[in-house]
């Protein structure tokens, strides 16, 4: 199967396996999702959901957040790991949003990657999932490990990978994919050992061992 056919296959049934995909990042507002997306850094969504309710009641302005304390804000971020640099981006996150768009999220790629803490898959949340933006597909370690598994890309480097997803489905559908391929991730396709004998995509699949 060519690699554009196997893609569309993947995603069509994918879709129709997980209709309620989703970003799992509990949010409700832009800045919200810009700040729980820093600190799933190396963390699991869950943790971050856990930390993030009394973060955004103790700071739900960027003004806010610009005015944290370091020492306070690393507390309440412990859990998620590497806190000293998320603390700082976060703050900085608040000062840039102040001064540069008056306290608001920006809705640009351009203008997001360069806010602290922010590169191209952050930014790529933020477009495809607060403002319906669809600018490229997110690549986190589920989709990069699946995208290889699949047979959609050689490629490892995430700046790599999202070039090779991009042109394999249509562009509305670019944020979709990426949360399907999380969803599936998360669910079957485990890193150490994938559930293929129950996997919608094993026959269609290079990888399987089914």
């Amino acid at each position: 199967m060519r690699k554009k056919a196997r893609a569309t296959e993947v995603f069509v049934r994918l879709k129709r396996a997980y209709p309620d995909a989703h970003c799992e990042l509990d949010h409700e507002t832009p800045l919200q999702l810009l700040m729980a997306t820093i600190l799933s850094a190396q963390c699991t969504d869950k943790r971050v959901n856990m930390v993030t309710p009394s973060l955004f009641k103790r700071f739900p302005t960027a003004q806010a957040l610009a005015d944290a304390r370091q020492e306070e804000l690393e507390e309440m971020i412990k859990s998620t790991g590497f806190f000293r640099n998320k603390a700082k981006s976060l703050i900085g996150l608040g000062k840039a949003l102040v001064e540069r768009h008056g306290g608001a999220v920006p809705d640009s790629m351009e203008t997001l990657v360069r806010l602290p803490g922010v590169g191209r898959k952050t930014a790529n949340v933020i477009l495809g999932n607060a403002f319906s933006k669809n600018e490229g597909v997110v690549v986190d370690t589920h989709v990069g490990r699946l995208s290889l598994r699949l047979g959609l890309t050689r490629e490892t480097d995430p700046v790599k990978v999202e070039r090779e997803l991009m042109p394999l489905v249509p562009r509305e559908d670019w944020t979709m994919l990426a949360h399907v391929l999380v969803f599936h991730g998360r669910r079957i396709c485990y890193a150490r050992t994938p559930k293929c004998e129950v996997c919608v995509l094993s026959e269609i699949c290079p990888s399987s061992t089914v």
